[in-house]
């Protein structure tokens, strides 16, 4: 399984064969933390966007430091439920 040796080097810190890296999953980033950048260029939106999202909407973010970070599944779960939705579409 690419996914739990992923995680078995991401924990350990031993940096990854090519070999391994190349058997991992072209869409890593539902496996790994991805930054405020990533999360906008994912959703397709302004970083003032997904920060209002996380103060108003209750987007799934954690902060490690300074720095955003966001779980690719966590976001398309958020979304799913209707994190993302206008109410004002809603209401129509």
């Amino acid at each position: 399984m690419p996914c739990l040796e992923y995680h078995y080097h991401m924990i350990s810190h031993m940096p990854l064969k090519e070999s391994e890296v190349l058997a991992m999953p072209e869409n890593n980033t539902q496996y790994r933390w991805i930054s405020l950048q990533e999360a906008c260029d994912y959703l397709g939106v302004k970083r003032h966007t997904v920060m209002r999202w996380i103060d108003q909407r209750g987007m799934p973010a954690s902060k490690v430091g300074k720095l955003w970070r966001f779980k690719a599944a966590d976001i398309d779960e958020w979304i799913k439920k209707g994190g993302a939705s206008d109410e004002r579409e809603a209401i129509k």
